[in-house]
């Protein structure tokens, strides 16, 4: 039998400058030995921190690449969708998880909306619809805060005591996926934030966080998610996915914040190891 890495197939936008989406997810998994076979869902000259930068739909590509793909047989270990910029691309994906499911992958929604409270401008209720209908076809998603208070249409709330995480963990999941994984979330009385995974087939909770960078990087999420992926397909336990995971964030986040980089440029990878 022939020899194939792990494929993952990663649905994001692309962008020419600023670390985030696909030039985070590449990287990181091919430092993993993981191929990622990419499809862009927009082109970006720089992603959103900069200011007048280009922007490239590419809606009218993903069906033939999709459909080509189909064509040669080709299977994902993962299918991994980010950024979604429209509901078109939505249903695309649903599309693309049904065309591609003859040996059962792993499907991983990131259902990028918003941060901080504040929805995208772009998100509009077709989308959030979408988006849901989306999130019912996934084994994982990794919603931030923001994201999970759209998702369930509850008010915004970032600060979340450990059982008050957990109910909106076990509402997420019962929207249909078996994991659910809550970043972002802020400990009462406490500057730092930690994340929160429920795995509702064996009704467990796990909490975890790394220590407080006071500076926030794009592309923070793609990196974390990316590697929770890649450390799963390695074969290690949610609990020690979500560590290994965080570990890293942080020793990148420390390198990136004593380097002077431009924190819109994103988490310096270069930086560090990769130790999965």
């Amino acid at each position: 039998m022939q020899y194939r890495s792990k494929r993952v197939a990663a649905i994001h936008d692309l962008s020419g400058f600023g670390r985030s989406s696909l030039t985070v997810v590449m990287p990181l998994f091919a430092k993993m030995g993981i191929q990622v076979c990419p499809l862009p869902t927009a082109l970006l000259s720089t992603h959103g921190a900069y200011e007048n930068g280009t922007f490239l739909d590419l809606t009218d590509q993903m069906i033939p690449i999709m459909e080509h793909w189909e064509s040669l047989n080709v299977e994902f270990d993962v299918i991994y969708s980010g950024f979604l910029g429209s509901d078109k691309q939505i249903d695309i994906v649903l599309d693309f998880i049904k065309k591609f499911n003859s040996n059962k992958p792993l499907v991983v929604v990131d259902p990028v909306m918003g941060d901080d409270g504040e929805v995208y401008s772009i998100i509009d209720q077709n989308i959030i619809t979408k988006m849901v209908n989306l999130v019912k076809e996934a084994d994982i998603i990794t919603p931030n805060v923001t994201e999970a208070a759209v998702l369930l249409n509850r008010e915004y709330n970032p600060v979340l005591s450990y059982e008050e995480a957990k109910k909106v963990l076990t509402e997420l999941a019962d929207l249909g996926p078996e994991i659910v994984v809550l970043t972002s979330i802020q400990k009462v009385g406490e500057k730092g934030r930690y994340t929160a995974i429920y795995d509702s087939k064996n009704d467990d909770f796990y909490f975890d966080q790394c220590e407080y960078i006071p500076q926030d990087y794009p592309g923070t999420g793609d990196a974390f998610t990316s590697l929770f992926i890649g450390s799963l397909l390695k074969g290690y336990s949610l609990k020690k996915s979500l560590s290994k995971s965080l570990e890293f964030i942080e020793k990148a986040l420390k390198a990136t914040i004593n380097s002077g980089i431009d924190p819109r440029d994103g988490i310096n990878l270069e930086s560090w190891e990769i130790d999965l």
